[in-house]
């Protein structure tokens, strides 16, 4: 039984992997990088995730590697404490609380003890560079309360500070300023660009900057995409700068190579560029990265370089410019026109990718599956381009068929609209494009539903427009003379007095539709296409509609923009309650009666979950975000959970995630993934190989424990010296006993799943040779 515990809302994976610059463990095997609350580390040759670092209780806001110990990492966070990590075992060595919001971090080989980080103490937009002392102590959390400050007036992002020449100064630029602290003279020299006042330097804003690692040199990036190479700052008569120009744009980041022989620089071009020996004519190229460069970095090998991009993906490089692994994390660079869904095949979350793509998403690994190009148009990266935008999508028949909507506006007499049907095929273990209609509707496609009822015989699909129809879709025999073929055609049109159509939703039989026209919602029998009753209460146009499910299949709840949530009868044709509610997000459970329901105050957004049979809520939970919650969606669990309290038994069957404007996936949760694991698993997982048992003792224990029924005698109590001729004289009443065994099992199949198999001679005669099989091979692994 899982413990009572409050429930919190945490970030369920998904979260940003370009939040900052990745860092390369010393020999370039792992790449560390910030997710939210957490450090993920990965593996450079394989991509996959092999630690998460957990521990901070706010956002994580830099990493570094411990200048002492390569095998160590620092971490800091907004909850004002740095953590250092034993990343190899994933183990949490010491905390260092300093009380006050970190922005970032930054570490020095020559510096005694100590970190630099950046914090901001009085206003909101005023950042401070200090350095703070890690005392020693033997306690695993101690304060580090010894801050001596170095510079003012910076900004927040460490894109924007640098230190340099082996660390006898440090860099920072913001809006038109270049200022430079020497640590041994104790002072600091500011160089100051032209502003934007003069319209010849509009975009002279500087937005990185870089430090040689042996040469007295600052690079610089700035808005207007060019890069200035400083030398000679250390006498603000004499400076010097030098200008390098390719980017269109502002300039993202910067990176010296670890010799600082070459420079690296991206933007919005989505090309990695390197300048050698920073030299205008010596530049290479790594084009189509698919997303602007937000972040560079460079192992302290020099043997690769990492790229964070804006849809979220990191991209591992080799010194020759050759992309080798990419790390994509969920794609949070697009609007998200088509909402949250579950494949039903995957289990996987899906919702809009990467420009006109679908993207499959597992939330059990936190790593994307794979990307359906629906739109499979080359992508234009022009700000002033209207582009064509996925706009809708569906699941139906259990994953069998998936129905997608792509428009593109550019006046408003000039819609192009555009449906595609697509077959799951199991050959390919992908979507195949099955239907394309042009122009399903003279008006935008506001919804579009599946008939996903058991007992539905023919594939069903619904679309409802502001043109006033709504139209049923259903597939039929497209066959002819050279292959047999399925195609979808339109069966039937729809209309209530020329009101826009809004919403849709099948009951969970397949037998009633419920279509919305703005505030009358309208109820048709699927099988003659009649329409069968109206509700109308005048209380604003209706929002999002849903039928109740299993004992509560006979209510219709809809929820309007003017904060009202009905609920009515189909029995009765009445009214049964109502409620005032901003509703934004409604969801029902597909394994339960229950619904969750979340409104928008001005306080935040609250949640509520309810059956439709009655209008007290079964929980309530308020502040669950404080910015606008936009999606929300049920996710089957394939183990259910066993939660005593009433108030939490609607997250047994299913759990709930949801999607806040700022793109942050979150859920519900009493503990924590490392709470969840068993001791053993904890043991197996989390404990340092040379201290386990070997392999062989481990895999027998396992594979034993596995094997043997409870209810029967084990084969450790039966001797091992059993004779063969024993064994042969037992093979006859071995079959029989297995005919009367099966017997026996057809009579009891109504006591379900409770009955437990017993097993027969021969069965543990095969049980007694496999336990005898030799697993030491699995040491040489």
């Amino acid at each position: 039984m899982v413990e009572e515990e409050s429930l919190r809302v945490v970030r369920c994976g998904g979260s940003e992997l370009n939040f900052r610059r990745a860092v390369f463990s010393a020999d370039s095997k792992y790449v560390f990088c910030v997710s939210g609350d957490f450090i993920k580390v990965y593996s450079t040759a394989t991509e996959e995730c092999v630690h998460i670092l957990q521990g901070h209780r706010n956002l994580v806001t830099g990493i570094q590697l411990n200048p002492k110990n390569h095998l160590q990492l620092y971490s800091c966070s907004f909850d004002g404490m740095i953590k250092l990590w034993d990343y190899t075992d994933g183990i949490l060595i010491k905390t260092f609380i300093v009380g006050c919001k970190l922005h970032a971090l930054f570490t020095l080989d020559c510096a005694e003890d100590s970190v630099f980080v950046t914090i901001n103490k009085e206003k909101p937009d005023v950042f401070q560079l200090v350095s703070v002392k890690l005392p020693k102590s033997s306690s695993q959390e101690v304060e580090a309360k010894e801050l001596s400050f170095v510079l003012d007036y910076i900004n927040q992002s460490p894109k924007c500070i640098a230190f340099g020449n082996e660390g006898e100064y440090v860099a920072a630029v913001r809006d038109f300023y270049l200022s430079v602290y020497f640590f041994k003279k104790k002072t600091t020299s500011r160089f100051t660009l032209s502003s934007s006042r003069n319209k010849k330097h509009a975009k002279n804003n500087f937005t990185c900057v870089a430090c040689h690692p042996k040469e007295d040199c600052i690079a610089t990036g700035h808005r207007d995409g060019k890069i200035r190479l400083w030398r000679n700052f250390d006498d603000e008569k004499k400076y010097t700068y030098t200008c390098l120009h390719w980017h269109h744009d502002l300039v993202m980041d910067l990176a010296f190579s670890v010799t600082g022989s070459s420079l690296l620089s991206g933007g919005r071009e989505s090309v990695l560029v390197e300048w050698r020996e920073a030299a205008e004519k010596n530049k290479e190229f790594l084009p189509r990265l698919g997303a602007t460069i937000e972040h560079i970095s460079v192992s302290p090998a020099g043997d690769l370089f990492c790229t964070s991009h804006s849809d979220n993906k990191m991209i591992i490089i080799h010194r020759n410019l050759e992309a080798s692994a990419v790390i994509q994390g969920l794609v949070k660079d697009r609007n998200i026109f088509t909402g949250l869904m579950i494949d039903p095949r995957t289990k996987a979350l899906v919702l809009n990718g990467k420009p006109g793509h679908l993207q499959f998403y597992s939330l059990q690994s936190d790593k994307q599956l794979y990307n359906l190009d629906i739109i499979q148009q080359e992508y234009i990266n022009d700000y002033g381009l209207i582009q064509i935008e996925l706009t809708k999508a569906a699941f139906g028949c259990y994953g069998n068929w998936l129905a997608t909507v792509e428009q593109r506006q550019e006046k408003e007499t000039e819609l192009e609209l555009q449906m595609k049907l697509w077959t799951y095929n199991k050959k390919t273990q992908g979507f195949v494009l099955n239907t394309k209609v042009n122009m399903p509707h003279e008006d935008h496609i506001t919804a579009l539903c599946f008939c996903n009822a058991e007992k539905s015989e023919n594939p069903t699909l619904v679309t409802t427009s502001k043109d006033g129809h709504f139209k049923v879709w259903i597939l039929t025999d497209d066959s002819d003379i050279y292959k047999k073929a399925v195609g979808w055609t339109c069966d039937f049109v729809g209309s209530y007095h020329k009101y826009q159509a809004t919403n849709c939703c099948f009951s969970e039989d397949g037998s009633l539709l419920a279509v919305s026209f703005e505030e009358v919602v309208t109820i048709w029998d699927s099988e003659t296409w009649e329409l069968k009753c109206t509700f109308c209460q005048r209380a604003g146009k209706i929002r999002q509609l849903c039928f109740g499910r299993l004992t509560c299949s006979k209510y219709l709840l809809g929820a309007t923009e003017n904060g009202i949530l009905c609920c009515w009868n189909l029995l009765s044709c009445a009214l049964e309650w109502s409620a005032k509610l901003n509703v934004r997000v409604m969801e029902p459970d597909p394994n339960s009666e229950n619904i969750a329901a979340i409104s928008q105050s001005s306080m935040g957004s609250d949640l509520f979950v309810f059956r439709p049979s009655e209008p007290r809520p079964l929980y309530i939970q308020k502040n669950i975000s404080r910015e606008e919650v936009q999606w929300g969606v049920f996710v089957p669990r394939d183990v259910p959970e066993s939660f005593t309290s009433e108030a939490y038994q609607w997250l047994n069957r299913s759990q709930f995630y949801f999607l806040t404007k700022s793109q942050s996936l979150l859920t519900f949760s009493t503990q924590s993934p490392e709470e969840k694991l068993t001791p053993t698993s904890k043991q197996l997982l989390h404990t340092p190989a040379h201290v386990l048992p070997s392999a062989s003792f481990l895999c027998s224990m396992f594979v034993n424990s596995l094997l043997l029924s409870k209810e029967t005698k084990s084969a450790e109590e039966i001797p091992d010296d059993v004779s063969m001729e024993e064994e042969k004289e037992s093979v006859d009443s071995d079959e029989e006993n297995n005919f009367t065994e099966e017997v026996q099992d057809t009579n009891n199949t109504d006591l379900g799943k409770d009955i437990i198999h017993q097993l027969s001679k021969s069965e543990e005669k095969e049980l007694r040779k496999f336990r005898k099989v030799d697993y030491s091979w699995i040491t040489a692994l």
